[in-house]
């Protein structure tokens, strides 16, 4: 237990060390501003100097931990400035670029933070507890407990815990999160069902042919904690310029130090090449980028996120819930009847049930102005069809060996490729077909040119559907490539073999895609009604149903680039001038410090236009 308090006291210090950091500075000045004007000028550099050390020390700490990895960033000018004014007694200057370091420190972890408290829990459709039946008792115990041959019984609503067969019952179940299959599916006795699905009709019992840890869904999560650890942390932007100039800050303070004999030109030189447009105003600009995006209803966990999709140039993405709606939708009928009469007696009695194609036949209904009727005596077979009476008559619809059964005939349905097709019968006669479909997303093949006109070279659909179905999804789309009857394993390998080429962006919505998600360059979940699994393991949620807002996401990150360089550089320009000025004598390092606070505002005023990015 002491340890533990000991990890958190460690973890809460450590999210609260950059508050801490940037109140010492602001404090520091406070404290110094009082006692020069009270009469206490001896206190005045001590208080200076004490809120200097802190974010020394810090600073050098945090350096030497870089330099161990391998890595060196523009941390080090602002180090060498602080550590110069200390060491000529420059504490004003000292203090003021501690000031501008701890506020950049503050506000890039702000950024990160801000993102990341929207997630939810990783993989929070983990079944903790399963019921388990043993010499006619059911027991309720945790799942880790489950071995093979335990028979356990799962209620409908419930996930499927382990990989297992039918024992009793038939098994109606919604495999969507694992296979991309929109439609739930039926599994009669001795048939498989996998771990992570959920049950969709009513009970049933069943033997585990695997532990819950050895099942389907505990793979799913393995391979996202083994791509997560996998994929590599991106460097700040601003480090990339770093070494060019930090090499021309020092030779120009040494430069001036030689020629003029005076440290205090040296001094100057470093505290006004304190790269605050960079520091600050580079992660300013991500952070409102970071909240321009989010207004779209694009949530991006991180500024390094959002930077990476300028770099994007193939996109993998899954069908059901992506490019579709991930729900059925009346497509066609074929009836001996009117269309009218036959959705008027077949939705009302399908108002009793639960089927996902139930509520698309009431919906389409409803959407023709029909008036639906209350229905009686109904009587449902999860996964096969029901039964009830309609304003008088017997309505029958369902699977057509449902209705064929029952009228004693043999139904043929067309063979329409993602299609499901439902007979309906009334007073014991054959009325008609309907065929429900996954519909795709309105616009998709505008949106996808557009990703591909943003510099997306490569479009790559990717599903655990039939090929038959991808197939016929992808007519006239703009996909370079179609890959269909997927497993988790096989959309990683995909994107790991992308990855090879050129950065990857993966799209996708089930549990089915998490892996993938994480091993991408940049994983997108659609957060709507996507799993816990794939938002947790996605580098950014789409919380609305329009993927137009992923091209609007990719435009935000090209503004927000342009918006940042625009801070480098003109910021930086401004600071080379104040240097040479510094160099030639022109400036103090208080004079210079200021200054280099002036150029501070106008990259920080620049930056924050992020916030106004049209598109």
């Amino acid at each position: 237990m002491g340890t533990l308090r000991h990890y958190i006291s460690k973890t809460h210090i450590v999210r609260l060390l950059p508050s801490l950091l940037l109140a010492s500075p602001i404090i520091g000045l406070t404290a110094a501003a009082a006692f020069y004007f009270t009469g206490l000028e001896k206190l005045y550099a001590p208080a200076l100097l004490a809120a200097t050390l802190p974010v020394l020390f810090t600073l050098f700490v945090q350096i030497v931990r870089s330099l161990h990895r391998g890595e060196i960033g523009l941390d080090v000018i602002a180090l060498l400035s602080m550590a110069a004014a200390v060491t000529f007694g420059e504490y004003l200057a000292a203090c003021v670029v501690a000031l501008m370091y701890a506020g950049g420190q503050f506000l890039e972890k702000a950024a990160e933070g801000r993102a990341n408290r929207e997630m939810t829990a990783l993989l929070s459709r983990v079944p903790q507890r399963v019921t388990r039946r043993i010499a006619g008792r059911l027991e309720d115990v945790p799942a880790e407990s489950i071995e093979v041959g335990d028979t356990l019984i799962v209620r409908r609503g419930d996930l499927i815990p382990a990989d297992g067969v039918v024992l009793e019952g038939m098994a109606f179940i919604d495999v969507s999160a694992l296979t991309g299959e929109p439609l739930p599916v039926t599994r009669n006795q001795g048939e498989t069902v996998l771990s992570g699905a959920s049950n969709s009709g009513d009970l049933f019992a069943m033997t585990a042919t695997a532990r819950a840890s050895d099942s389907t869904y505990a793979g799913i999560v393995r391979l996202v904690e083994v791509a997560q650890r996998s994929k590599a942390p991106m460097s700040r932007m601003a480090d990339r310029y770093a070494l060019v100039f930090l090499a021309v800050t020092i030779c120009l303070a040494s430069f001036a130090w030689w020629l003029s004999g005076d440290a205090i030109r040296a001094v100057a030189v470093l505290v006004i090449a304190t790269p605050c447009p960079m520091i600050l105003a580079v992660p300013i600009a991500w952070t409102a980028g970071l909240s321009r995006a989010a207004r779209t209803g694009l949530l991006v966990k991180g500024a390094r996120v959002l930077e990476s999709f300028c770099k994007i140039r193939t996109l993998v993405i899954d069908k059901t819930g992506t490019i579709t709606d991930g729900t059925p939708t009346l497509q066609t009928i074929e009836s001996s009847v009117s269309e009218q009469q036959l959705l008027q007696l077949a939705a009302s009695l399908d108002q009793a049930s639960s089927h996902v194609a139930a509520k698309a036949l009431v919906d389409a209904a409803r959407r023709r102005n029909i008036d639906l009727l209350p229905p009686s005596n109904v009587s449902e077979r999860p996964g096969e069809g029901i039964s009830g009476d309609v304003d008088g008559r017997h309505v029958a619809i369902g699977g057509t060996a449902y209705i064929g059964d029952k009228l004693g005939i043999i139904i043929n349905a067309a063979e329409r490729p993602g299609a499901i097709a439902a007979a309906v019968a009334v007073d014991r006669s054959f009325w008609g077909i309907l065929y429900f479909s996954d519909r795709l997303r309105d616009g998709i093949g505008s949106v996808l040119n557009g990703i591909k006109a943003a510099g997306v070279t490569r479009i790559i659909l990717a599903t655990g559907d039939r090929a038959d179905v991808a197939n016929a999804i992808a007519v006239d789309l703009p996909f370079d490539v179609v890959e269909a009857e997927l497993s988790p394993a096989d959309k990683i390998e995909i994107v790991n073999r992308e990855k090879r080429r050129q950065p990857v962006l993966m799209i996708g919505d089930g549990v089915n895609d998490a892996p993938a998600l994480a091993a991408a360059d940049i994983g997108l979940a659609m957060g709507v009604h996507g799993s816990a699994a794939a938002a947790e393991a996605a580098d950014a949620v789409l919380l609305v149903e329009r993927l137009d807002r992923v091209l609007q996401g990719i435009e935000i990150a090209y503004r927000c680039r342009q918006i940042a360089l625009q801070s480098i550089f003109i910021g930086s320009g401004l600071s080379i001038c104040g240097m040479v000025a510094a160099a030639a004598g022109y400036l103090t390092p208080l004079q210079g410090a200021i200054l280099q606070e002036a150029i501070d505002v106008f990259a920080i005023l620049n930056a924050l236009r992020a916030l106004r990015i049209r598109i």
